[in-house]
């Protein structure tokens, strides 16, 4: 066999271990190992790399944001600020019909904003809001699919723990796709709570109603909420005004809701060596995953499975759209199987040299040229500039076309087709990356096996997991539409970005 044919045949194998159940991290790892061992012909290659490999994961500064954010969001807990949020949610829309459903999905936004995990936020959201549903007399099936759903807000609204690491395999800022989340993510909260609304009205009897809250209450729960505030400003507002990096800001965060729980009577001894044993635990299973995905996707670069893929889709002549939603269809029937993370590691070597290769033209040199040509001609025509140039340039300007070498030098700018190209390429990776996180979340609460799903109800036993299978539906349709937005419209994810320029 070829080292291509190798490459391929590895991925059934590495299926076949998933579906036996040996954790992914081991599988990907077990099979780059003997993958290279089979191509190198010998053991020195795949021993040579196993000792790199584990040094380049392990030492990378980007990664220390994990433990960070993951920390933040266990102090968040104990700090009660879960509780808070649902709280004043409940305050201003529990009386409405589905209101408390509502408030659970606009809590899990919250909580998502300082939590980077999809099954921490509806585990942690479940044990806060699962009792009110039910005192309220909402059905199961629906409390149950409404925090498994509002649970996937968690990985989507910066920070994100996924996020990041796409940002480490892409090479792209973090902060950048922290950004491009936010309407996204804003965008989802308001897509299930219209869902709620029309479940409501096709299911009347599945949500009770409670009694208005008083005003006088309703603001004094939403004070209580300022600890969430404080904790998110600071930490993406100091990203995005450049007094730290995400990393620290990781940490300024960890630490603002260390001590927010402490001053709640949340945090003691106890707790504290607690949350780090589960910081600890979580961030060496990611840590793991993620070496192992190292060493496969190296087995696999080798192999030049990615190269040759990239080269066989080009040469086939699909349009760039029809090859982005196949890949999303892959990501959406395949995140029903697996984790996000684990999802994102195995398959974002595969796909994005794919999608780089390919021209969806989010951006348009004409366009870069005549605003840059624009802005030095509002401060007046540059001295020197013949009538005639100037006309030349004016009318490049209005038809759309390319500035000459000539008409930049002119107007003293330089927006080459490179600049468009990279600019391009960022947009692409950037845009790619929260699609793809969108569908794979959806993955997580799509029956049958969707893991949100499982979690949320082992936490209500007396609740029939084929009710909340045909309840969250409603949700999946919502996720489905807005993946079908974002695709169509890709100014919708990348408008924050653009201005930032």
């Amino acid at each position: 066999m070829t080292a291509l044919e190798i490459g391929i045949t590895s991925f059934p194998v590495l299926m076949m271990l998933i579906f036996l159940r040996v954790p992914i991290g081991l599988s990907m790892f077990l099979v780059g190992l003997v993958g290279l061992i089979i191509v190198t012909d010998g053991t020195q290659v795949a021993f040579g790399r196993m000792k790199s490999e584990t040094y380049s994961t392990f030492s990378s500064y980007s990664l220390t944001i994990v433990p960070m954010f993951l920390l933040m969001g266990h102090f968040a807990t104990l700090g009660g600020m879960s509780t808070a949020l649902f709280k004043a949610a409940e305050g201003f829309l529990g009386h409405k019909k589905g209101g408390v459903a509502m408030a659970a999905i606009g809590a899990c936004a919250g909580f998502g904003a300082i939590c980077g995990s999809s099954l921490a936020t509806a585990a942690t959201m479940g044990r806060v809001a699962l009792p009110e549903l039910r005192n309220y007399g909402y059905a199961g099936g629906f409390s149950t699919a409404t925090l498994a759903a509002g649970g996937t807000l968690g990985i989507l609204i910066p920070p994100s723990v996924v996020l990041v690491i796409y940002a480490i395999l892409t090479e792209q800022n973090i902060a950048k796709l922290f950004l491009a989340a936010f309407i996204p993510g804003i965008l989802a909260a308001i897509g299930y709570v219209i869902a709620i609304s029309i479940y409501v009205r096709v299911f009347p009897g599945s949500a009770g109603t409670r009694p208005p809250v008083p005003w006088g209450e309703r603001f004094a729960a939403l004070f209580h909420v300022w600890p969430v505030l404080l904790v998110f400003g600071l930490v993406v507002g100091g990203i995005y005004l450049g007094w730290f990096t995400p990393t620290e800001g990781a940490a300024v965060g960890a630490l603002g809701t260390g001590l927010i729980a402490w001053l709640n009577g949340g945090l003691n001894r106890e707790t504290l060596t607690d949350s780090f044993m589960v910081t600890a635990r979580s961030t060496a299973m990611i840590f793991f995953i993620v070496l192992g995905a190292g060493f496969y996707n190296g087995f696999l670069a080798l192999t030049k499975v990615p190269q040759e893929l990239a080269d066989f889709v080009v040469s086939q002549g699909l349009s760039p759209w029809m090859v982005l939603m196949l890949i999303l269809a892959f990501y959406l029937v395949f995140g029903c199987l697996m984790d996000s993370l684990s999802m994102i590691l195995l398959t974002i070597p595969i796909f994005y040299p794919v999608i780089s290769a390919m021209d969806f033209g989010l951006v348009n040199l004409p366009a870069m040229q005549a605003e840059a040509a624009m802005e030095v001609l509002k401060a007046g025509v540059p001295q020197g500039m013949g009538a005639d140039m100037l006309a030349s340039i004016q009318e490049a300007i209005a038809t759309g076309t390319e500035l000459t070498r000539e008409q930049m030098k002119e107007l003293g700018i330089r927006v080459s087709k490179g600049m468009a190209n990279r600019l391009e390429t960022e947009y692409v990776a950037i845009w790619f990356g929260i699609l793809v996180l969108i569908v794979v979340e959806v993955g997580l609460i799509t029956p049958p096996v969707g893991m949100n799903l499982f979690v949320i109800n082992a936490m209500d036993r007396t609740t029939r997991m084929v009710d909340t299978y045909k309840a969250v539906m409603f949700f999946v349709a919502s996720d489905l539409i807005r993946v079908v937005i974002l695709v169509a419209f890709p100014i919708i994810t990348l408008l924050p970005l653009m201005l930032m320029r």
